[in-house]
């Protein structure tokens, strides 16, 4: 029996769970970092939480007898994916990176991209007054001296201190063209700050700036850890998983 450990929270390790929940000879577990409150939990065995650093991955790996380990966590989660390669690396385990493809320009986007969410901080006062803030629950307070109003989404409350001025505005995607367009024009806002995550759910804002000729500080995604295999496709991590070669 082939016990496998999918780090999750994104709907690709969600997706990843579902193709081998039922696979003969494969024993899935998923792992979420328990930061959402009312997460969408994958099918299949489920824990919730922490790991204690590499230290305390590797020995939950050791102890449960992992044979392979799939980092499907969110794009910027740059910690527990090196935490990953680290234990991994330690023990022997095969380790595959899944993460859906990254957001590109095109014709009529007025990006500008940053390494940081303090790099965009610093670069707000040349680009924008009325911030739209899509950066999840985590980093808002690196903003929260700038001198702009901002609209601020997330699933959760923010873990820091808010912008003094500012507005939170709780929900979840997916997010469609229209409703995205509709909180651009109604909250007048001139500048768009969001991660490059990738994916379907949350791309609608992009167009919508694209149309409205709002310009976007788009942050770039940390690296994946040197010699780490990474697809972006389910159905190859499927694949990969199945794979009797990787032990």
């Amino acid at each position: 029996m082939r016990r496998v450990l999918i780090l999750g929270g994104t709907s690709e390790g969600r997706a990843l769970a579902t193709t081998l929940v039922n696979e003969p000879g494969i024993e899935v577990e998923s792992s979420l970092a328990g930061r959402v409150r009312d997460p969408r939990l994958p099918d299949g065995e489920v824990r919730v939480g922490g790991f204690g650093g590499v230290d305390g991955l590797r020995e939950y790996l050791r102890d449960n007898r992992i044979d392979r380990v799939v980092d499907a966590t969110h794009p910027f989660a740059a910690r527990i994916t090196a935490n990953a390669a680290a234990a991994t690396h330690l023990l022997g385990i095969p380790l595959l990176v899944l993460r859906r493809p990254q957001w590109e320009p095109g014709a009529g986007d007025r990006w500008t991209p940053v390494a940081s969410l303090d790099a965009a901080a610093a670069a707000l006062p040349r680009l924008g007054r009325r911030v739209f803030l899509t950066i999840g629950r985590q980093g808002v307070d690196a903003f929260a001296d700038a001198d702009a109003w901002f609209l601020v989404r997330a699933i959760d409350p923010p873990d820091g201190r808010m912008p003094a001025r500012s507005r939170l505005l709780l929900d979840r995607g997916p997010f469609d063209l229209e409703g995205e367009r509709e909180l651009l024009r109604g909250n007048d806002i001139d500048l768009l700050v969001t991660k490059n995550s990738g994916g379907a759910a949350t791309e609608a804002k992009l167009v919508a700036a694209r149309e409205l000729g709002v310009p976007v500080l788009m942050v770039q995604r940390p690296p994946v850890p040197a010699g780490v295999a990474v697809t972006a496709d389910v159905a190859a991590a499927g694949d990969w998983v199945r794979d009797p070669s990787r032990h």
